[in-house]
């Protein structure tokens, strides 16, 4: 399975924390409200819209857990053969790291939803030595993975018989913020860049809004 190039990502936007930066990607919108004489200029950037996915305890897991909260998204299957494997041992780093901070969490979504059942999802996170923690394996139809996957998220999962393991999709590690703004994509597969991804939740999680 070949990795595919992220979707391009429209806007991108630059917000200060201190002299550190993180940008903010996807587009906005500018509000001006009038109140007088007085003018006032917001900027209401794109955020993660609600979901409802189930995790590998069968219960459901929707975007109310995640509120308040930094997290990690990512896309993969249990039986991709290539750059999964990579990405999750980049992501046991991070979870090695941020895992036993309650307002810190890991989504790994399924792209293979008919094979990764709640079970196989479980066994999958236990052999990880993940379960009873902050990662959450998650599965919905196809079709709605994909779409939020698109739309949301900026990665690409696809179907290709072509392809080993029957799935092409980006590795995208994808960082959002408590606002449900995505501040960062860095390659699933390459350890320099799971290492800037754990210096900028660091920075996430000690910036002023």
């Amino acid at each position: 399975m070949n990795k595919i190039p992220l979707i391009g990502i429209g806007l991108l936007f630059l917000f200060s924390c201190g002299n550190e930066a993180l940008p903010i990607l996807g587009n906005r919108e500018v509000k001006v409200t009038r109140n007088g004489n007085a003018e006032t200029i917001d900027t209401i950037y794109q955020t993660i819209p609600d979901f409802q996915f189930q995790d590998q305890y069968g219960h459901s897991f929707s975007s109310k857990q995640t509120a308040n909260k930094i997290y990690v998204a990512d896309f993969f299957f249990v039986t991709c053969p290539s750059i999964c494997p990579r990405m999750k041992r980049n992501l046991l780093k991070v979870n090695e790291k941020y895992g036993s901070d309650t307002n810190f969490l890991i989504l790994s979504h399924t792209i293979d939803p008919e094979h990764d059942s709640v079970p196989v999802l479980y066994d999958y996170a236990d052999k990880l030595n993940v379960n009873h923690g902050n990662w959450f394996f998650l599965r919905a139809d196809r079709v709605y993975t994909y779409e939020l996957a698109a739309h949301a998220y900026y990665a690409s999962a696809l179907v290709d018989s072509t392809e080993p393991g029957g799935f092409v999709h980006s590795g995208g590690l994808i960082l959002v913020d408590q606002q449900k703004r995505v501040r960062g994509i860095y390659d699933g597969t390459n350890a320099d860049e799971t290492e800037k991804l754990i210096k900028d939740i660091h920075i996430l999680m000690h910036e002023k809004n």
